[in-house]
């Protein structure tokens, strides 16, 4: 397996979940990845877009956003008035992402072209966190599904798909249809599975959180950020258990073909 180099990793946060401990993520890579410089670069539309910029920014942005789940969305459909003016505000920090789902490979394209030309590589791991809910079409069954990250550059992971995304327990969603039907407090269903599934402003998001910024470093190191063992942070997991599980549950942080990768140092740059 062909093991890249890695010049650095960059954090971008464009508005992540405030329970999200960046400063933790940073400790974490420096402690697995003790020869890799690690930075802190925040907003990336502060850090690169200029001030003429914006507005064609927005309006980009707001034609990512999915009008239909089983309809593909087109790069060339034109946002309306308000939706501009939405992102425009968002972008310069004046509202937060609520209730708009975008396409997660056309916002990442949207990303890409803000990285300055000289990073726009692999050994560059740039990872963006943020609070917009995006998805990819599915060829498959020919709609869109939520995600919680996409890989590349930059890698974007998602803190509220890390809540939407993966289904949470059936048993969940069969005692939420009675709550409904009753008029009864979904609170209190969520807290009869306490623990079950992340949840928003969650505790433990900053530690689930580690494993899908280790899918990212993988995807530069080796072009496959997954793994198939359901207890290594690698794991492409879809259901909320398994998240909780892989990222808390299990017994080890890594299988064994992932660990001695990082253990063996083949990535440390040279440079």
């Amino acid at each position: 397996m062909r093991v890249r180099r890695l010049n650095r990793i960059l954090l971008y946060d464009e508005g992540a979940a405030e329970a999200l401990n960046i400063e933790g993520i940073v400790q974490y890579l420096r402690k697995k990845l003790k020869q890799v410089e690690v930075e802190v670069r925040g907003d990336p539309f502060a850090l690169y877009l200029p001030q003429d910029g914006v507005l064609d920014c927005a309006r980009k942005i707001a034609s990512t956003k999915i009008q239909d789940a089983t309809r593909k969305a087109s790069s060339r459909q034109e946002p309306l008035y308000g939706e501009i003016e939405y992102e425009k505000r968002r972008i310069l920090g004046k509202t937060r992402a609520f209730g708009v789902l975008y396409d997660g490979l056309e916002l990442q394209r949207l990303f890409f072209e803000l990285i300055p030309r000289g990073e726009r590589s692999l050994e560059f791991v740039h990872i963006l966190f943020t609070n917009r809910l995006f998805a990819t079409w599915d060829e498959h069954d020919r709609r869109y599904h939520a995600r919680v990250s996409v890989y590349g550059i930059p890698s974007i992971i998602s803190t509220t798909g890390l809540v939407e995304a993966p289904a949470k327990p059936r048993d969940y969603y069969l005692l939420k249809q009675q709550y409904e039907v009753l008029g009864k407090d979904l609170l209190e269903l969520k807290d009869r599975f306490k623990g079950a599934f992340i949840d928003y402003e969650d505790e433990r998001l900053t530690e689930v959180v580690k494993g899908y910024v280790m899918q990212a470093v993988f995807y530069s190191l080796v072009g496959d950020p997954f793994c198939q063992d359901s207890g290594c942070r690698l794991y492409n997991a879809h259901w909320q258990e398994e998240v909780v599980f892989a990222q808390l549950g299990s017994e080890y942080e890594f299988c064994q073909r992932h660990r001695k990768l990082l253990e063996d140092g083949e990535w440390a740059s040279k440079g």
